[in-house]
């Protein structure tokens, strides 16, 4: 997907400390696309206790390593996950988030995140075989996201919003697939102990997606008719927020040392 263009400049209100807890934990916030703000889950965040540091990489830069941080969390974007002639940004993004995945540093990539997640740990991103996935969906949990710390409080087949033409072909070798659609296999998985990608958004807002569908109309005209319509979205982004802001909580818990991430698995992550 191309970035797209004519979208308002985020807020980065998000950069300074919420809460006056010095035991917050700190989470790296890497957003790579004006676009693609951290919305609603940005509140989420800090309402579950979390300080957090939004970096735009294409302009504010990105911290040589990560000892400053209890977490880390990569949003999506309208880049392909290895443009890096025209964002040669995106190796140090790739490079931070295997860092963070060989390290157990706790982790979510979104949409864009997670496949950059995924091909910096060994796995491919393509064109989707099938075509654009765009609009709201249902996805459907796998045996082992029962048993998830994350995940395992999900319902069975949680409302997410999809906006990408490419897909996760192949997971890295050790990853393990926490949530799948008919369209496209791989649409939660998690890596290590608390390394996880999500191939939809859980971030967006009404505006945000009515933005991105009036700058991708071709893209927009695939997905369900009236989906896009405010009350529709209004309804789908509520029931997000009543699935997913839960999800952020249990993520800063997991950040704080609060949560326990699953127990070592026996194999490593692949060096990328």
């Amino acid at each position: 997907m191309r970035p797209r263009k004519g979208f308002p400049r985020a807020s980065r209100h998000f950069r300074v400390r919420i809460l006056d807890d010095v035991n917050a934990p700190r989470l790296l916030v890497i957003q790579p696309d004006e676009s693609d703000p951290l919305g609603p889950l940005g509140e989420w965040l800090t309402a579950a206790g979390a300080e957090l540091d939004v970096r735009r990489p294409f302009a504010d830069g990105l911290p040589a390593g990560l000892d400053d941080y209890e977490g880390l969390i990569c949003l999506g974007g309208g880049m392909n996950a290895e443009e890096d002639d025209n964002h040669p940004w995106l190796k140090d993004v790739r490079n931070l988030l295997a860092r963070a995945a060989h390290t157990n540093l706790p982790t979510l990539g979104i949409c864009l995140g997670a496949q950059l997640l995924a091909v910096a740990t060994g796995g491919v991103v393509a064109p989707g075989e099938k075509g654009p996935e765009v609009g709201p969906y249902l996805v459907s949990k796998k045996d082992a996201a029962w048993t998830d710390p994350l995940f395992a409080d999900l319902p069975l087949m949680p409302d997410v919003l999809h906006f990408h033409v490419d897909e996760i072909r192949r997971l890295p070798a050790s990853a393990v697939l926490l949530a799948s659609a008919p369209k496209y296999l791989n649409q939660a998985f998690r890596l290590g102990r608390c390394a996880y990608g999500i191939q939809f958004h859980i971030e967006t807002t009404v505006e945000v997606v009515q933005a991105w569908a009036a700058d991708e109309p071709e893209l927009a005209a695939t997905a369900r008719p009236g989906v896009f319509e405010t009350e529709a979205l209004a309804q789908v982004h509520q029931d997000i927020a009543d699935t997913w802001q839960p999800f952020a909580t249990r993520f800063v818990r997991l950040a704080a040392g609060e949560l326990q991430p699953v127990e070592p698995a026996p194999n490593t992550l692949p060096l990328a």
